[in-house]
């Protein structure tokens, strides 16, 4: 399947079969006709369409299919469709084979740098000099040469290669594990996305990828289209087609205007019925991935340094690139004198992959640096020293001249020297560090599924643990999304619970129940409880949902009102849409005349109002006097009490004076008041608990909503988001922005500089609003550091701020296509404590890298200080390159799967974010790097140069030439290894915490871990022989090497008492990157640029084809299924 990507022509040999046979398959258009079609827009598709066949039913009967019954769900029929037309799939690209990601993982400089070593020591090993050590070549600091050298020879450079082959698989493994669970998690994503079809008159959700030509889908606001269509019959609907013709505008399509729907494009507006006509490969999206199948081969060359990310996606990356700037235009309201510029831009970013750094990557790379150039000038010194020592004492203290024939003898000394000194190098750099990063997240994403967060760009997960801000909806997320009608006001009586049927006038009630039932979308119905006892089922939109229950709890029914008006009787429907906030629909009535019902918010809708109806169901004037009494006495109540407000009204027009239905304000206006309801949604039980924690960690929850300011303020109470007594500011968007702008209308950073740090309760808020929030509060330079702001988001308008966002979470159960495709983390439970959870799992990634960091640092330092030290005054390392592969190597790679798999606990939710400036390495972390390779040195040195008088066995010291290993320098080996199994332990705890065993048990990983190498170390010791240097020790060494051991426990508990405040000398180390380093060009592109710098690695990769992504993962996922 992965191979067709790439050419183009074996995507369709079924339609150059067709184009001879008259119609296939007894169907009236072929392929190829129905892609023409498709390429048409506007007019000149509709004059098609018209010369064609007649109109759309004439089409759809060609398609054999039926415009309002769809087609006849049989399986025969709809393979017939799947074999001629194509399914509706999109084949992905194939992912990188496991020896590419290998041939990647050796890319590594330290790996090259070894390998090279390791073969020039191979290459030597099997060199016999001639003239054995003759006496004129002189027998010069036999200790440098390896014990052993001549039979052992080899094995150290065949053990150097080994320990490289290890890292390397286990690299390329972790690569390919992580692309797998990537497309595996894509997927996921995928396999939940249904489309709704009307198959035998029936509304059914099906698998996007089930989508067959001829199939009649519905299409509302929020939607992905996932094929190609021609519309039957539309509500105002617009769709942003942005994603393929790069036209931020949205476009206005109709029957008879502009009826043609293109896969990939989103619905921002209104609803519809569209006729299927081009699916998968053959769509317009498709046909351009087909054409990219050539095209993303190239750019995989280039990209080979990119992560592998999102393979499914990667392929629409240069499609993309061609329309990036007006994609990026649309995505962030910039002042539009940058238009021009933003292209350029834009390509700029999309070839400089060297920013692609998360704040935590940015900050370890350039840990990495630092640490490699130390290891570097160690080396070298070490190299130097080696060099110059052997040179001066062979050539200036015994005054020998250099023979020819003895060139080869020296040369196998620098080499020995050489080795040395890379064995230092490659014991300074920290290589588990990408190992750990990757195991941390991996981990973390994997168990984050479990709570309920999907993430869709993996180092979201470690951004959320740096939070400082959450922007939270209120609807949905802090509530639970199950609206009931509460209160309602109905012929001037204020009714506190549901009215009984009787209590009111017969036309009130029949009237009420018209505007509810035809006056909202039909997909949204009440459905019966499942099981016995429960509640009723919702579906559709929630406000609507509520309103139909109230109809249902007035003992009234919703169906029969729909069946007698089917939704193609409508004669004009006006959306909700967030600045109308109202919706209205109009229909014919019997006498000729028109009937509009209106709902929405009701202080917008109170202010259209002229009229009421009064008790008797008779008409009463409604003066603004009235109006304010009743916001006064009605709706201000209803909203302290955190309920939403709906107006319901009418308004009925003679058949005389049709108006000009496009002039909306003149239409929707001169209505009469037949209803206000007061709308409950509860919030959710566990969210006050949940903000409550958020607090305490130091992030500040601020609530956006579309709701009035009465109820957001009446739910932020409830949930804590406000506290009596407190500081804080409550403002409406109008508010909002008439403190945030100037004169001229232009929003000023200064200005809401004053406006969001005190800001909890932003109410009536327009999408743009949010963005402005948001980016306003990332632009803000006010703070210490730069805030970490989260935002959640489930409407397609929420796009904007869920992509300026640091994280965007989107719903995955109310969420829209739109809304999940511009985020990194879905929610699939839709519940803000899952949000507290990711901020959980955020610190624990951190917290776990620099557990991670201390211990290995610790070992660094001590193998660095011993292997140079050693080296200097006893002309030989006493730890062998073998053993110190053992112990960086496997200890590095052991340790990161033990440390990074420590689980998170509720105590990381107490301290502080760290912020973006933070080092990793804290004050507390460098005392105990410090405080601990004191107490490693002092035991080693002293085990060195008085060891053997202790334990009263031969010196390992000088030993002469192709001796066997001693025990002397095996127990310097084994005491090593057993400081660092304990330190291990210590490691857990980077906070200075006493008990370092706290929850040790939790974690079976780490107890395996450490368990396991130490069952691997007394093997090395007892068995390993020549190979590790190591002769076999009596049970009294092993037990003093145990007793020194577990000294380091005791010793780091010594360091905790040490005050971490008064060692003002230590500084901290792996600072963020700053913006002094940054050069003058990139300064010069602007903050924007660095902006998007630092949050570049959040897009995935895809920063380049926002519009594109999905639909290629989405019908090629839906392929895989099909």
């Amino acid at each position: 399947m992965g191979d067709m990507a790439n050419s183009s022509i074996e995507f369709h040999p079924k339609p150059q079969q067709q184009r001879e046979a008259p119609h296939a398959g007894g169907f009236g258009c072929t392929l190829a006709e129905l892609r023409s079609l498709m390429e048409l827009r506007g007019a000149e598709a509709l004059q098609k369409v018209q010369e064609a066949y007649g109109d759309v039913s004439g089409l759809c009967r060609r398609l054999k299919t039926s415009p309002t019954e769809g087609l006849a769900d049989n399986a025969n029929d709809l393979e017939k469709r799947r074999q001629i037309y194509g399914q509706n799939f999109i084949p992905p690209k194939q992912p990188k084979t496991f020896l590419q990601l290998v041939w990647e993982a050796l890319q590594d400089v330290t790996l090259i740098i070894l390998e090279v070593a390791a073969i020039v020591s191979l290459g030597l090993s099997f060199y016999a000099p001639p003239g054995e050590e003759s006496e004129a070549c002189g027998n010069v600091s036999a200790g440098a040469e390896d014990e052993g050298e001549a039979e052992a020879g080899w094995i150290e450079g065949a053990a150097i290669l080994l320990s490289v082959i290890c890292v390397v698989l286990v690299t390329a493994f972790n690569d390919w594990s992580k692309e797998k669970q990537f497309r595996g998690l894509q997927s996921r994503i995928e396999q939940e996305q249904k489309f709704t079809v009307i198959r035998n008159g029936q509304l059914l959700q099906v698998p996007v990828a089930a989508l067959v030509v001829g199939d009649i889908a519905q299409v509302k606001y929020g939607d992905l289209l996932p094929a190609d269509g021609v519309l039957i019959q539309g509500n105002d609907l617009k769709i942003d087609e942005s994603s393929l013709t790069g036209e931020s505008d949205h476009v206005r399509k109709s029957a008879d205007k502009d009826p043609m729907l293109l896969s990939g494009t989103h619905v921002m507006e209104g609803s519809g019925r569209m006729v299927v006509t081009a699916v998968g490969v053959n769509s317009q999206t498709g046909i351009i991935f087909t054409l990219l199948g050539a095209g993303g081969e190239e750019e995989e060359k280039k990209d080979k340094k990119g992560k592998q990310q999102d393979g499914a996606m990667e392929s629409s990356q240069t499609k993309a690139k061609k329309q990036d700037g007006a994609v990026a235009m649309e995505m962030q309201p910039l002042k539009s004198a940058e238009g021009g510029e933003m292209e350029e831009r834009e390509k700029k970013k999309a070839n400089v992959p060297k920013k692609e750094k998360s704040v935590l990557q940015g900050k370890l790379t350039k840990l990495a640096v630092q640490i490699g150039k130390a290891g570097l000038v160690m080396s070298a010194i070490t190299v130097i020293i080696l060099v110059l020592y052997f040179v001066i004492e062979t050539f200036v203290i015994e005054g020998r001249v250099w023979l020819a024939e003895c060139t080869p003898v020296y040369v196998q000394y620098f080499v020995k020297f050489f080795i040395i000194g890379v064995t230092v190098l490659v014991v300074a750099v920290p290589e588990g560090l990408p190992l750990a990063v990757t195991i941390s997240l991996a981990y973390s994403v994997k168990k984050m599924m479990r709570d309920n967060n999907l993430v869709r760009h993996l180092d979201a997960c470690e951004t959320m643990g740096n939070a400082t801000a959450i922007c939270s909806d209120k609807t949905g997320t802090l509530t639970t999304n199950r609206m009931t009608v509460v209160q309602s006001y109905l012929g001037d009586t204020h009714y506190k619970e549901i009215p009984a049927p009787s209590a009111l006038t017969p036309k009130i009630l029949d009237l009420l129940v018209h505007a509810i039932s035809i006056n909202s979308a039909y997909t949204t119905k009440i459905l019966p409880p499942e099981k016995e006892g429960a509640l009723r089922r919702q579906v559709g939109n929630k406000t609507e949902c509520a309103l139909l229950g109230f109809v249902l709890d007035l003992k009234q029914d919703f169906q029969p009102v729909r069946e007698q008006i089917p939704e193609d009787k409508l004669y004009k429907v006006y959306t909700f849409n967030s600045v109308r906030k109202s919706m209205s629909t109009v229909i014919r009535m019997p006498d000729g005349g028109f009937r509009l019902f209106s709902k929405g918010a009701s202080e917008i809708l109170l202010k259209k109002c002229t009229n009421i109806l009064n008790s008797n169901g008779e008409l009463r004037n409604f003066r603004p006097r009235d109006r304010d009494d009743m916001v006064k006495k009605i709706i201000e109540p209803m909203a302290c009490d955190g309920l939403r407000t709906i107006c319901i009204a009418y308004r009925d027009f003679s058949a005389t004076q049709e108006p000009d239905w496009d002039n909306e304000t003149e239409v929707v206006g001169d209505l009469t008041c037949i209803a206000v309801v007061g709308i409950e949604d509860p919030v959710r039980p566990e969210v006050p608990e949940a903000i409550r924690k958020c607090q305490r960690a130091g992030i500040t929850v601020r609530m956006v909503t579309g709701d009035n300011i009465n109820t957001a303020r009446a739910i932020a109470a409830k949930c804590g988001i406000i506290q009596p007594g407190e500081d804080f500011l409550c403002l409406e968007g109008k508010e909002f922005n008439r403190r945030i702008r100037n004169e001229k209308g232009e929003i000023e950073q200064e200005r809401l500089d004053k406006v969001w740090p005190k800001l909890r309760v932003l109410a009536r808020s327009s999408p743009t609003d949010k963005h402005t929030l948001v980016k306003g509060i990332i632009d803000s330079t006010t703070g210490e550091q730069r805030q970490v702001v989260a935002v959640t988001g489930d409407g397609t308008n929420d796009g904007p701020a869920l992509k300026k966002a640091d994280v965007g979470f989107a719903m995955g159960i109310a969420g829209t296509d739109v809304a999940k495709e511009a985020s990194d983390i879905i929610l699939t439970d839709d519940n803000f404590t899952s949000i507290v959870k990711a901020v959980m799992w955020g610190r624990n990634v951190y917290d776990s890298i620099s557990k991670f960091l201390q211990f290995q640092l610790t070992v660094n330092v001590v193998a660095v200080i011993v292997a140079f030290t050693g080296a200097c005054i006893t002309q030989d390392s006493p730890l062998k390159a073998v053993q110190m592969l053992w112990v960086n190597l496997i200890m590095d790679t052991f340790a990161s799967l033990a440390l990074a798999t420590e689980p998170p606990t509720e105590s990381l939710l107490l301290r502080k974010p760290y912020g973006r400036d933070k080092p990793l390495i804290s004050r507390t972390m460098m005392k105990n790097i410090l405080g601990h390779a004191v107490y490693q040195l002092t035991i080693i040195f002293t085990l060195l140069f008085v060891g053997e008088l202790f334990f009263d066995i031969d010196s390992g010291r000088n030993a002469p030439l192709h001796s066997p290993p001693s025990e002397h320098y095996t127990i310097i080996f084994n005491t090593f290894v057993m400081m660092q199994l304990f330190n291990e332990i210590n490691a857990r705890k980077i906070h200075g915490e006493r008990n370092v065993f706290h929850g040790i048990f939790g974690n079976p990983i780490f107890c395996t871990i450490v368990l396991g190498t130490f069952a691997i170390q007394i093997v090395i010791v007892q068995f390993g022989g020549k190979p590790f240097s190591c002769s076999p020790l009596s049970t009294e060494q092993w037990l003093w090497c145990l007793f020194v051991g577990v000294g380091e426990l005791v010793w780091g508990q010594v360091i905790a008492t040490i005050p971490t405040s008064q060692l003002k000398c230590l500084k901290e180390a792996g600072h963020g990157p700053g913006k002094d380093e940054m050069t003058d060009e990139e300064l010069a592109e602007g903050e924007e640029e660095i902006d998007h710098a630092e949050r570049e690695l959040r897009r995935g990769q895809i920063l380049w084809f926002r519009g594109l992504n999905r639909i290629q993962t989405q019908v090629c996922w839906g392929g895989k299924k099909g």
